[in-house]
């Protein structure tokens, strides 16, 4: 979703709900304890997207021509967050993810909040067409679980790899079941795809959205939007949690309503 945001003095966001006020992006997720809102079935799930005001999840396939230094440092603060980050294999390929939390300062906070120094990362890949190159696959200081339909393994990497495998078919409410028991994965950042996203939800496994609205229009016929597959059975409604701005960007979370 991000490049790193390297060198940047803190940006002020302006806080607008549920009451006002200044703070930064890690004194907005400080708030934050989604560990303590997983259930013993499966992990807290929050998506975190960006997206332009006419709704493009992407402009030329990448997200960083809708991205500031705000959004950055939002994106990079929720990391310091959650036990793992999830990823579809389209967006690890096109964005080329390396170690999820490579500062040390935000490793130090997440070590401070109770968590591993570096969260586990999840990969959902059904067909496993994953080049080992990938910087996320060559950290050694990586853990990656593989979520995957394949019966085939990611051979020269330096990451450590393991796999969930579901031969008919990646199960992701299995996966996460799996997650939360034998892994004790509590909280999960999901940061798209939108084919991802969509699987997701259907699924009934989002809990929250954080969802920063760009303020241009980009246009084009078909382009991506956060979410992408068959239509949903019926609208998802959400509540606005809270929402900050600053230089025209919106930063929203909304809760979805867990399925009964």
């Amino acid at each position: 979703m991000s490049t790193p945001a390297r060198n940047e003095p803190p940006i002020a966001l302006r806080r607008l709900l549920p009451h006002t006020g200044e703070l930064t992006a890690d004194e907005l997720v400080s708030e934050l304890r989604p560990w303590d809102l997983a259930t013993a079935q499966r992990p807290h799930v929050a998506l975190n997207m960006v997206h332009t005001t006419d709704s493009r999840a992407a402009v030329d396939g990448r997200t960083a021509p809708i991205s500031s230094v705000a959004d950055r440092q939002l994106f990079h603060a929720l990391r310091t967050r959650v036990d793992a980050i999830m990823v579809g294999a389209g967006t690890l390929r096109v964005e080329r993810y390396g170690r999820m939390v490579r500062d040390p300062q935000r490793r130090e906070q997440r070590r401070l909040a109770g968590l591993q120094p570096d969260p586990l990362a999840i990969v959902v890949s059904g067909s496993l067409e994953l080049p080992a190159d990938l910087p996320l696959l060559q950290d050694p200081d990586s853990r990656v679980v593989v979520i995957t339909s394949s019966k085939g393994s990611i051979e020269a990497v330096r990451a450590e790899v393991t796999y969930l495998r579901y031969p008919g078919g990646v199960d992701l409410p299995d996966a996460l079941a799996q997650l939360r028991t034998q892994t004790r994965v509590r909280s999960i950042l999901c940061e798209g795809g939108p084919h991802l996203n969509a699987s997701l939800l259907v699924g009934g496994l989002i809990d929250e959205l954080f969802l920063t609205t760009f303020p241009v229009l980009a246009g084009g016929a078909g382009a991506l939007s956060i979410l992408e597959g068959a239509p949903l059975a019926a609208p998802v409604a959400l509540s606005l949690l809270s929402l900050c701005e600053s230089g025209g960007e919106l930063f929203a979370r909304y809760g979805l309503e867990r399925p009964a």
